[in-house]
């Protein structure tokens, strides 16, 4: 993935494992094209950086590979006791892959009215 001209420092590579259905929903950004999730972090970002994920989810021996952009930051000490972190929109390189999987782990459970870490 090339960076553009004169985009600012790579943030690295993103590992990010969600373990069980709980955490997936509560992570998981339904609401924005592409779909996206909210990474805790206490790294600094910008919105609009480009970051790059491996996603494990459940069992999954193998990890997703995600591109996406910052959409949305929760900074450290936060209102409400909210986790720090960044919400990233997945990109559409993938062609929608990462979203689908999640939603396939998901199905039925996005239209609980369960608070998540985004809304």
């Amino acid at each position: 993935m090339a960076m553009p001209p004169g985009g600012g420092a790579r943030q690295g590579i993103l590992s990010l494992t969600i373990k069980d259905k709980s955490a997936l929903y509560a992570a998981y950004m339904p609401f924005i094209k592409n779909g996206g999730l909210f990474i805790p972090t206490n790294k600094s970002y910008q919105l609009g950086d480009e970051v790059f994920m491996l996603l494990t989810l459940m069992d999954e021996p193998e990890k997703i590979p995600v591109a996406g952009k910052i959409i949305w930051i929760t900074p450290k000490g936060a209102q409400g006791a909210r986790a720090a972190g960044i919400g990233v929109q997945f990109s559409d390189q993938d062609g929608g892959a990462a979203q689908k999987k999640i939603e396939t782990y998901l199905a039925g459970g996005l239209t609980a009215d369960r608070p998540t870490h985004t809304m």
